[in-house]
């Protein structure tokens, strides 16, 4: 049958990204504790078009990714983008994949479970020079205000956050490894099950430790240097203010 996507195009114009955005799929990753878990994506593929191609095939970024989605480790993913790069005779290829990721969590005191979700994502590129790689970990965390714990006579605002931390892939790393990094750093973890017992003590431990946005930021950034892992990373919160009309908002970023 005719191809019409390999015939000439004279319009001089070469496409930095063209492909398939928004595709929604099934996949498998890495899991600490289990071994892997299944989740959902939705997927964005893309390769650069040259000048003289009317237009890419769509159908290939489907099936290469349909290779790939049982076993979408983060060095899996890179490779799946060299094929897209191959098999379609690009320049580069490039990549976002977002999922959320489960974890089993117990509650404080009466240890019954429950299940958070994290928003994940994979983004990467690659070209003749090398490969790029970046995780992306978004973890929900509770914060209480120092200021208005120390000018109140009774009580003191807090507020949901989600800190979201982005690392250069470097040596291999597990997602439950940083989640549990940021919900250190903040005046209480977040969970889906509590019962009032639990309530009681995730309030009383929270106000104990009150946080700003600026605290939490700079305790994950040290923690996350320390390990010596990672070229870049960046570390953000935002607070959705309980007593504001606004978020409270913060960044730190490295790069080694």
């Amino acid at each position: 049958m005719l191809d019409v996507q390999n015939q000439a195009d004279t319009r001089e114009i070469p496409l930095a990204k063209v492909g398939v955005k928004g595709l929604e799929y099934p996949i498998r990753v890495l899991d600490k504790k289990n071994t892997s878990q299944y989740t959902s994506a939705t997927v964005d593929l893309f390769a650069n078009l040259p000048k003289h191609f009317k237009g890419t095939h769509m159908s290939r970024f489907i099936e290469i990714f349909h290779r790939y989605r049982n076993d979408l480790s983060m060095p899996m993913f890179l490779n799946m983008l060299a094929d897209v790069r191959r098999d379609l005779d690009a320049e580069a290829s490039f990549g976002v994949v977002n999922f959320p990721y489960f974890l089993e969590k117990t509650a404080p005191i009466s240890a019954l479970p429950g299940m958070m979700s994290y928003r994940c994502s994979y983004q990467g590129n690659v070209n003749a020079h090398g490969r790029h790689f970046t995780v992306s970990i978004s973890v929900p965390v509770a914060t209480v205000c120092p200021c208005s714990k120390a000018i109140s006579e009774r009580g003191a605002h807090n507020q949901r956050g989600i800190v979201k931390v982005v690392l250069e892939l470097g040596p291999f790393f597990w997602i439950e490894d940083v989640i549990d990094i940021v919900e250190k750093a903040a005046s209480s973890p977040v969970y889906s099950l509590l019962k009032r017992e639990d309530e009681k003590f995730i309030t009383e431990r929270a106000y104990d430790n009150p946080k700003f946005v600026e605290d939490v930021v700079r305790d994950v950034y040290l923690s996350i240097r320390n390990i010596k892992k990672f070229p870049r990373f960046s570390v953000e919160a935002e607070n959705f203010e309980s007593i504001h009309n606004h978020s409270a908002f913060a960044r730190a970023e490295y790069a080694g």
